[in-house]
């Protein structure tokens, strides 16, 4: 099952109907009895690497369950772990004797634990909080101890709530000097305008400080309140995640409810913000954002950054540490035309307020298109394909799946004869799997693209058995740490068999494995097994033509680029209990269509380019400072010391603002003539056609690549004539 710190939901933030849940007793022990014998049952004859169930597994299974109930300590007592502890080695012979007595009495513990805190923080609260409070406040939980007594954990209670209002205090300051700031260049205007300004009345510190200190009351009385309506369900969902977490992290149980909004979230139009979230700690963090949503459109809101509280309008924030994902979702989803604030902390640090409109997510946006790409002096007509997802023809209206779309894009580009071909997969989560075979046979004359291997028997191919070669020239496929699954299938295919020149970040995501859900209910196919949910969980293995698999590793590319998240663990290799990196017998692959030249050459040349590039230069630079923020888990508690800090940062973070705003100079972007009847079909197409062009001209990468592109025409010459391509 997948651990509780690290589930990824694949959703799209809506407004949808939430279908009804499945209510039964909470203390349905025969019910839950099946389950975890269903779901160990599942594991044990389906998972492609199954867990031994001894006492390593129980102590294990037991620290993450302990961690997953109370990861800050703001809850436990060193006591209340003790009591636990009893069952530190016996986690394996409770689910053999089918005994509940450590979920049980974990769950009085942690219930009492919470009604403790809430007393706790209610007392605080009501003695004003003390901002001058000198000190710090760790808040990686890993790092600190439980409490030994109540008044050790009230004074942790202390520090938090005094940072917590530092947070909100010093954030209502700067908006309002934000807004003083505006206003005052907004009456410059109007008086050489000769119109009166309308200005918001200044509050004074300690006007805002109240301010403050209610939304806090109302932010933690939520919170609270959706503890208390924390169902045995709930929990038991999650006590089994933790325990099962231990196979790997894409593997876990969907209770009914669970599973519902898991199909809610995989549909297809909705309205939200268009972004795909998971849980990491008590933080719920932003894994993708969806091409043509709201999101995507105000470009502010990133991956890897971590939502801390939602805002509606005209109402005070709602701080969502430590909710469920589902809950998250629920207060961020919302009507078409309405706007939602989320307060992140993104990865250097830095606490930001984005604002973003509710809509219909475009997914005509996600579909794959294309443009052409020119350097004069240097490199014209490269065509350049985009694709943001691998989908599959039932998703798409006319029917067309990303394979025969991408398709069609390369006929385009080759009606205009293009010198070479770019295909974007950055962060490209994946999707279809025979899309992916597909389209990889585009590029060759046939072959096997990608081995599957399920467990305890031989991997078998799927294989591109189109001779035909629908393009046949200089290619270079960009990929990131988003790039993922089916991305990596076929940049690991083009980079076996010699056909592409892949560019891109340190590595691929690493996912190399493949999920199937199966129906705990047909474990007790002659018995009333009352809906006992679904168990996601991992069967097979993907390995590349050349025996190595894409898991954990991912897919290294030939060219690695300067990127923000060089120094920092991203991807597979960042959840724990990841499965390992194995290999297994190559498959015979080989094409004569195109041949990558030198790899060694082309990287020399990019790197010493690179290297005297001012953006690469930023973001080498911004690198170091994202893994040197990342590594802080400790905070000043004085809220003169703590706003010094804050301004240190945001001063930081400034230097690296305009990183993407500006124009790469040198490149020029168009839309194909073939296009342009279906772009200028109505006012929303134009505008997002707009807005796409306008990024990819800023795509200072795309500037590299078309230089690598150059390089290899130089080093392949009977590829600089467009006639060769036909």
């Amino acid at each position: 099952m997948m651990n509780w710190k690290k589930i990824i939901l694949v959703v799209v933030l809506a407004n949808s109907v939430v279908l009804s849940g499945f209510h039964n007793p909470d203390n349905d022990s025969a019910r839950e009895f099946k389950i975890m014998d269903a779901v160990f049952q599942f594991l044990k004859m389906y998972h492609f690497d199954p867990v031994e169930l001894n006492d390593d597994f129980s102590q294990k299974a037991f620290d993450n369950y302990l961690k997953n109930l109370d990861h800050r300590k703001r809850f436990l007592l060193q006591s209340e772990v003790d009591q636990l502890m009893q069952y530190r080695l016996l986690v394996d012979d409770q689910i053999a004797n089918k005994s509940m007595d450590l979920f049980n009495l974990s769950e009085e513990i942690i219930d009492n634990s919470r009604e403790r805190a809430q007393r706790i923080f209610h007392e605080l609260m009501r003695a004003d909080i003390d901002q001058t409070v000198d000190g710090s406040i760790e808040m990686d939980g890993e790092k600190r101890s439980y409490a030994k007594d109540e008044e050790e954990l009230k004074s942790y209670w202390k520090q938090m709530l005094q940072y917590d209002l530092n947070n909100r205090l010093e954030n209502k300051i700067s908006k309002q000097e934000e807004r003083k700031e505006l206003e005052a260049e907004k009456a410059l205007d109007d008086i050489v305008e000769d119109t009166e300004v309308e200005k918001e009345p200044i509050k004074t510190k300690k006007e805002l400080r109240t301010e403050a200190v209610n939304a806090m009351n109302k932010s933690y009385d939520k919170w609270f309140k959706r503890l208390d309506q924390d169902k045995r369900s709930d929990k038991f969902s999650r006590y089994v995640n933790s325990l099962t977490g231990l196979f790997d992290p894409h593997s876990d149980y969907m209770s009914p409810r669970a599973k519902q909004d898991f199909d809610i979230r995989m549909g297809g139009k909705l309205e939200g913000i268009g972004a795909r979230l998971q849980i990491e700690d008590e933080y719920t963090k932003v894994s993708s954002i969806v091409p043509g949503g709201p999101a995507w459109k105000g470009k502010e809101l990133k991956e890897d950054d971590l939502i801390t509280a939602v805002k509606q309008e005209g109402e005070e924030p709602v701080s969502v540490i430590g909710w469920r994902l589902s809950d998250v979702v629920d207060l961020i989803r919302g009507k078409k035309g309405t706007t939602v604030t989320l307060t992140t902390k993104k990865p250097d640090g830095t606490i930001t307020d984005i604002s973003i409109e509710r809509d219909v997510v475009n997914i005509d946006d996600s579909f794959a298109r294309s443009l052409l790409l020119d350097i004069p002096n240097v490199i014209k007509n490269v065509g350049y394909i985009r694709l943001p997802k691998f989908y599959s023809s039932f998703e798409k209206e006319d029917g067309n799946s990303c394979a025969q779309d991408v398709k069609k894009e390369i006929e385009k580009l080759k009606e205009v004869n293009v010198n070479a071909i770019i295909l974007d997969l950055r962060g490209n989560g994946g999707g279809s799997l025979n899309d992916v075979v597909d389209m990889s046979g585009l590029f060759i004359e046939d072959g096997p693209i990608v081995q599957v291997k399920p467990r305890h028997k031989e991997a078998y191919l799927y294989e591109d058995k189109d001779e035909e070669v629908h393009y046949n020239g200089p290619l270079v496929i960009m990929v990131n740490q988003f790039s993922a699954s089916a991305s990596e299938i076929i940049a690991a295919a083009m980079q076996d068999y010699g056909r592409a020149v892949i560019v891109g970040s340190k590595s691929t995501f690493g996912k190399g494995t493949v999920q199937r859900i199966l129906d705990l209910d047909r474990m007790f196919r002659n018995e009333d097994a009352n809906n006992l949910g679904n168990l996601k969980i991992t069967m097979q293995k993907f390995f590349r033509v050349n025996g190595g698999s894409t898991q954990l590793r991912g897919v290294i590319p030939d060219i690695i680029l300067p990127d923000e998240f060089q120094y920092i663990d991203t991807g597979e290799k960042d959840y724990d209990y990841a499965m390992e990196w194995t290999s297994i017998d190559p498959v015979e692959h080989k094409q004569s269509v195109y041949n990558v030249p030198s790899i060694k050459e082309l990287d020399r040349r990019s790197k010493i380019r690179t290297a005297e590039n001012e953006d690469f230069k930023l973001i080498e630079e911004n690198a170091q400072r994202l893994k040197t923020n990342r590594d802080v888990t400790s905070y000043p508690l004085d809220f003169v010391t703590y706003t010094d800090y804050i301004e240190k940062k945001d001063q930081e973070a400034e230097k690296f603002k305009s990183l993407y705003e500006e124009d790469v100079k040198n490149l020029l972007v168009k839309n194909l003539s073939s296009d342009q009847e279906y772009i200028t079909y109505d006012e929303s197409r134009i505008e997002r056609n707009k807005d796409w062009v306008e990024g990819v001209q800023k795509d200072f990468y795309l500037e590299e690549v078309m230089y690598i592109l150059k390089d290899m025409l130089e080093l392949q010459p009977s590829f600089t004539s467009a006639s060769d391509n036909k």
